[in-house]
């Protein structure tokens, strides 16, 4: 049986913990004018500066011995290689499968994964040039000129994070919605202004049985043939993403125009298969294909480059030290480019759904924090939002701040601005200024001894506060699936360093289950008396009042 904090390493950053908790980074910069180059990275494309962390020599090469006290390179290669690491559900985990475009031959069950890949992608392809050259047709014989995706949870907020982000590379050849909400809020204000001989919906459903998915499936399907002549209508309009070729033929779907899913794929992690048909749609296949180019190049940089020079290892180890060894509770994901306004969210899902658990590989209580919060918004808008609390507040939280070097809409004076605020918020965090700084500046602007010693306990910044910085050249369909593929192996070596099962999310069950019963009771004349008494009078209240 394993236990983390029974290894030396382990041990060893307990204390080196306790002793950068009394050092301040601006110390350790003023002792090594190296520092910035000793501790950031270049890749192609990307800049990761780590150097704003509290860290020394000392620490990053315990964090790195950790990293084969765990067997991490090992664990590596059992991934890439299709052996099965999702033990709590005996699959393989190679979402990297879907976009190997060294194309490299990878088995699974006798099976060579990358001609499935491939098979599907060329079917992906199909599909994309017909809708997107108007040979698609609805029912009434006119083009398809908006794309629904109906999905939950990744099979819907990869997709939407990409093609948000890479809009400015949209052709317009189709419009491209959303809709996961089980609200009908959502459905009916993304179908109030569509045209139903027009609309080509995408139902995406491993199981094809999620409750949400298949309530928005069943309002489209209405919506749909209150204008269209007959069912057979359905096959022009719908397509589906699932691994239930049953169920999707039953609800209407040629098997023609059913996308495969994998089990070997996590929703989280599966925007670079047939989830991702609404980004290949609104971008072209070409650009879709240059998402994978870069998701790949990051791959082969995690299993190529040595520890010290990973960046996804190096990600994942600061993580670990912040939260785990110096207790930082959560950690903010800060874009300063407007075209990632939906990042946070999507790494919001991927990090906490992978590692949110406090349970170990042989089922055991975890005695260590495992990974923080994640949550975050625009660079800017947090700024005049919650960067009061990142200044000033108990609670330390350490930030990743996401920029890029060019706009993909440049005008003249904006991009620098953005940048200038940049670079000052993570020198903000970082130095703070002290009580004798404030009293010097408020006594040079004229103000009184009264007003100063009235002032300057509110104006200090205790700063040390954690930042990292990804500088991108610019964003692009290359360049963020790089991104991307940089938080998704950060998360799997966190899962491997604190002994996680990261590609299971059996926390999402529980409520689904309740759900399904309490459904049945607000359809029906009765409560479960089984319901705690809250449960049950917040049940009998609705019921009630919604009769009124």
């Amino acid at each position: 049986m394993s236990n983390r904090t029974d290894l030396s390493s382990w041990k060893s950053l307990e204390k080196l913990a306790e002793q950068m908790k009394q050092t301040h980074m601006n110390d350790l910069f003023a002792a090594d004018p190296q520092r910035f180059n000793k501790f950031s990275l270049k890749l192609p494309d990307l800049l990761f500066d780590y150097s704003k962390n509290l860290i020394d020599d000392t620490v990053i090469n315990t964090l790195l011995q950790l990293t084969d006290d765990v067997d991490l390179p090992a664990w590596r290669d059992k991934m890439f290689n299709a052996e099965r690491i999702n033990m709590t559900e005996d699959r393989a985990v190679l979402h990297t499968a879907l976009r190997n475009r060294s194309k490299t031959p990878l088995y699974f069950n006798n099976e060579n994964v990358t001609n499935e890949v491939e098979s599907q992608l060329t079917k992906m392809q199909e599909f994309v040039e017909q809708v997107r050259q108007g040979k698609w047709l609805g029912y009434s014989g006119k083009r398809i000129t908006d794309i629904v995706n109906i999905g939950v949870g990744g099979s819907n907020l990869g997709p939407q994070m990409v093609t948000e982000a890479l809009k400015h590379y949209s052709d317009q050849s189709v419009n491209v919605h959303y809709v996961s909400n089980v609200d009908g809020a959502q459905i009916t204000e993304v179908l109030a202004p569509l045209n139903p001989e027009k609309v080509l919906f995408i139902v995406s459903s491993k199981t094809f049985t999620t409750k949400e998915t298949m309530t928005n499936a069943n309002t489209a399907t209405n919506w749909l043939l209150k204008s269209a002549p007959d069912k057979s209508a359905i096959a022009k309009h719908f397509v589906a993403v699932s691994a239930n070729i049953k169920n999707a033929t039953e609800f209407g779907i040629d098997p023609d125009n059913i996308f495969s899913m994998w089990d070997w794929v996590g929703g989280r992690f599966s925007l670079w298969s047939a989830i991702g048909l609404p980004i290949a749609l609104d971008l072209g296949f070409d650009k879709f294909i240059e998402l994978l180019e870069g998701a790949h190049a990051m791959d082969l940089h995690f299993q190529q480059a040595p520890s010290a020079e990973n960046a996804p290892i190096i990600m994942a180890l600061l993580s670990v030290w912040n939260c785990t060894f110096l207790g930082a509770k959560s950690q903010a994901i800060l874009p300063y480019d407007q075209t990632l306004h939906m990042l946070s969210a999507y790494l919001q899902q991927a990090e906490m759904e992978s590692n949110g658990k406090s349970v170990s590989w042989q089922g055991e209580q975890i005695s260590y924090p495992t990974v923080p919060s994640i949550w975050g918004e625009l660079g800017i808008n947090g700024q005049h939002a919650f960067y009061q609390y990142l200044h000033q507040s108990n609670n330390v939280v350490p930030a990743d701040f996401i920029g890029s070097v060019k706009s993909v809409t440049p005008v003249p004076g904006h991009h620098s601005t953005l940048m200038s605020n940049f670079f000052a918020q993570t020198q903000a965090l970082m130095t703070g200024v002290n009580e004798q700084q404030v009293r010097a500046d408020l006594k040079a602007k004229g103000r009184t001894q009264e007003v100063i010693d009235k002032l300057a306990p509110h104006k200090v910044h205790q700063g040390n506060r954690p930042t990292n910085t990804l500088l991108l050249k610019q964003i692009s369909p290359k360049t963020l699936g790089m991104l991307i593929a940089l938080y998704e192996h950060k998360i799997f070596v966190q899962g491997i360093i604190l002994e996680i099962c990261s590609f299971d999310q059996w926390g999402v069950e529980l409520g689904k289950g309740l759900a399904e019963s309490i459904q049945q009771e607000l359809e029906s004349d009765k409560v479960s008396a089984s319901h705690d008494s809250s449960t049950r009078n917040l049940i009998e209240f609705y019921k009630a009042a919604s009769q009124l």
